[in-house]
């Protein structure tokens, strides 16, 4: 299936070393920005469905408030209990000052 790539926001919307909650689609995804690298997740635990951009991030990794799980801002990956299951990621780029993130 053909990416449908959504424009969510300018591109300075997300502050460098900081994040931003979208709403696309009925889902919300987190774009974080880590030494200007952008990255795209949904935001929920897959252990318990809380937000996960309630809590704070260490290098590429992304804490749970909750209870603590580590997931891959990368690529989703769980990695560390509670979570088991990786949370889904999107592509995220900047276009013509835009913020444009891929739907599949």
């Amino acid at each position: 299936m053909a990416l449908r790539w959504v424009d969510v926001a300018a591109s300075g919307e997300v502050p460098h070393d900081g994040h931003r909650v979208f709403e696309v689609d009925g889902r919300f995804i987190a774009v974080y920005d880590v030494g200007g690298e952008r990255y795209a997740i949904e935001d929920v635990c897959t252990h318990d469905g809380n937000a996960l951009s309630d809590g704070p991030v260490e290098g590429h990794e992304v804490i749970c408030p909750r209870h603590g799980a580590r997931f891959c801002l990368r690529t989703g990956a769980a990695l560390t209990p509670p979570a088991y299951e990786p949370v889904p990621t999107f592509p995220v780029e900047s276009r013509d000052g835009r913020l444009v993130i891929g739907i599949e």
